[in-house]
């Protein structure tokens, strides 16, 4: 699972505009947030790096935990 929807909630950002700044559907975005789809490694970087352009402040780790250390309730990222 990843922590893309809580991070976009903390910078009031929408998944439409993580999307376009990507360059993917907003419908792709909500199949990795929700964990319906896994992003490639590229792609996964690319979603970093777009929510750290648009506010926040994240690690690789905080947008992806390890499924051991899956913390999506307690991120302080954003």
């Amino acid at each position: 699972m990843t922590n893309i929807k809580q991070i976009l909630k903390n910078i009031g950002k929408s998944q439409g505009l993580l999307a376009k700044s990507i360059g993917i559907s907003q419908g792709a975005v909500n199949h990795y947030a929700n964990g319906n789809r896994k992003p490639s490694y590229e792609m996964a970087w690319k979603i970093v790096k777009a929510l750290n352009e648009l506010g926040a402040s994240c690690s690789f780790d905080d947008v992806f935990p390890e499924p051991a250390f899956d913390t999506r309730q307690e991120t302080k990222c954003g």
